[in-house]
């Protein structure tokens, strides 16, 4: 019989609920946009204007750029714990992401709720 221990940071069940969850806000705005589009087929720069003044549009925006943004963080995680052994090489590329990831957000609010000229 197998006796297996389970040390570590237990990454596995909070990841795979992050990635569910990110997926499906990401899916639910992609939608949102679909029937936006459905519903008025002609877009121009004043209606994208307009929808973009409108408060809770640009909090769902946000909502899905800071998904996107968390879904991304798991995927990369993983991906330079796979594949990075050194430990100083996979810390330092973890940080450099986490920073990127950190100045992508705020360069969403500048853009989202920065002042218009």
């Amino acid at each position: 019989m197998v006796n297996r221990d389970v040390v570590g940071a237990h990454y596995g069940t909070r990841d795979f609920l992050m990635q569910r969850i990110t997926a499906l806000v990401v899916v639910l705005y992609v939608l949102l946009l679909l029937g936006l589009a459905l519903a008025y087929p002609q877009v121009s720069y004043e209606s994208w204007q307009a929808l973009f003044a409108n408060s809770t549009f640009k909090l769902l925006t946000f909502l899905f750029l800071v998904s996107v943004f968390l879904h991304a963080w798991v995927g990369m995680r993983d991906i330079l714990m796979d594949y990075l052994k050194p430990v100083a090489i996979r810390l330092t590329c973890e940080v450099l992401v986490i920073g990127a990831l950190i100045v992508y957000t705020g360069w969403a609010i500048q853009i989202l709720w920065g002042v218009a000229k």
